[in-house]
Parts: structure tokens; sequence; C-alpha cells
């Protein structure tokens, strides 16, 4: 990681969860980070905690289903540490609704989990354009559910239909690079259940036999990919707990589940 050090990270979700986890690694390990995310008041928290630390923290108020806070925060970045080196999209939404569902939900989701991915790395890439970096990097968050149906499970339907999304998303972005020779990597980390606020408002940690991933171990994973070589892409990580058994979850909960 020492090619990263002093180097501006961009992080959104950054207030709980795999976001929080993912800026404090990184500024451990050297680098500036930046914080998007809505509740300020976790990341002040957060910016406390980081002081004195090897790199640094600063964070940005910024609703990500809003455009114009977006394009705010990165003008912010640019103009104040003259950089954006690498963005790790992590922040998600996940509404219970199916596609007979409420329309609200429906756009919230793809808001924040498709269209906000896509500005932000639209942005990114932009500066990184813009002052020739010679390494960049985009990690999207995505999940199991990117590449799985799972429509045994109840009304998240719609949020598999964003995680796939994010899949082909990434996949383009990542040509895309190639074709327009700029040496910036694209990554897809897709973990399994972890615990998190999402999986905690799911009541998936009073299940049955659900095995969970920490939120470090997908900050462990966004480090591996960052860490290789400059000629290497990681573009895909799936990750899973191990021993998770998804026909024994279906057997325990079928309360839970829509097969019933």
């Amino acid at each position: 990681m020492e090619k990263w050090n002093g180097k501006v990270a961009v992080v959104t979700g950054a207030s709980s969860g795999i976001g929080e986890a993912t800026c404090r690694l990184l500024v451990e390990k050297g680098m500036v980070v930046v914080g998007f995310a809505r509740r300020e008041h976790k990341l002040e928290d957060l910016e406390s905690d980081l002081k004195g630390k090897l790199g640094k923290f600063y964070y940005i108020k910024v609703d990500l289903c809003s455009e114009e806070n977006i394009l705010e925060a990165f003008k912010w970045v640019k103009k104040t540490l003259k950089s954006v080196d690498v963005l790790i999209n992590n922040a998600g939404v996940l509404k219970q609704t199916d596609f007979l569902g409420n329309t609200n939900d429906w756009k919230q989701m793809f808001d924040t989990n498709v269209i906000a991915r896509n500005i932000c790395s639209r942005e990114a890439i932009k500066i990184m354009e813009e002052l020739k970096t010679n390494e960049g990097h985009i990690i999207n968050i995505n999940s199991v559910g990117g590449h799985y149906q799972f429509s045994h499970m109840k009304d998240i339907s719609v949020y598999v239909a964003t995680q796939h999304s994010v899949t082909s998303m990434t996949d383009n972005l990542r040509e895309l690079m190639g074709m327009k020779n700029l040496p910036i990597r694209v990554t897809s980390i897709s973990p399994g259940a972890v615990e998190t606020e999402i999986t905690k408002d799911l009541g998936m940690d009073k299940l049955k036999g659900v095995k969970m991933l920490k939120s470090i171990d997908i900050a462990e994973a966004i480090l591996y990919a960052l860490s290789a070589p400059q000629h290497v892409n990681v573009s895909e990580i799936n990750i899973r707990p191990t021993g998770e058994n998804i026909l024994c979850f279906i057997t325990n909960n079928l309360a839970y589940l829509d097969i019933n």
C-alpha cells in the first residue's frame, strides 16, 4: 500500500458499516480519505477517532440522491485536495419491496445504488483524466445479489435488480477505461451477508443458521484489490462467510422466505 500513501480516496456511505471500516483502514494505511454520507454527527465522530493516524480524514455531508450535492462535493475535493486517486462506491439502500410495490422505494434504490455510483465514477474519472493520474482505481461494493436472483427471498427483488445493474455497470466501465487507454482499474466486490445496519434492519441477525461477514472483511478485500500491481486489475471479488449454506438457511427460516 506504500504507493497510495498520501493519495486521495473518496468513500461513499462513510458513516457506518463497510464505509466506516474502509475509511478507518485506508487512513491507518496513510491515505487521505474523504467520506461522503448524510449523517454528519457520525462523520464528526469518525473524524475525531481518526485524528493522529498516519493518513488524514475529511468528510462532506452528501445526499447521494442529489446530483447537485455530488457535484459540489467533488468540486470541493478537487479544489482542496487537488486530486482523486481512488473512489469506493459503497453507499447502498435496500427497501423491502417487489415489482408491484412502492415507486418511491424503487427510485431511492436506483438513485442511490446505480445512478449515484455512475455520477461519482464519472466525476472521479474526469478529475483523474484532467490531472493525468498514473494510477486510478474505482471500486464498486456490489453484492452476491448482483450475480444471483435470490427469488426465494421476500421483497428484495428490486434491490437485487439494482445490484445486477452494478455488475453490468462495473464490467462496462472497466471496458471503457481500456478503450480510452486510461490507467484506471475498476473492481467489483460482491459480499454475502455482512453485519451492517441493512442486515440488522432486515432482521437477519435474529435468523437461524445465518453466518455473517464483518465490515472489516470487506475493507480488507478493498485493500487487497488496491494493493495489486498496476498491471493487475482484480476485476471481481466474490466473498462469502465460510460454511455458508443457502439450503440450510432456507429450511430454517421459512417464515422469512417467500416459499412457504
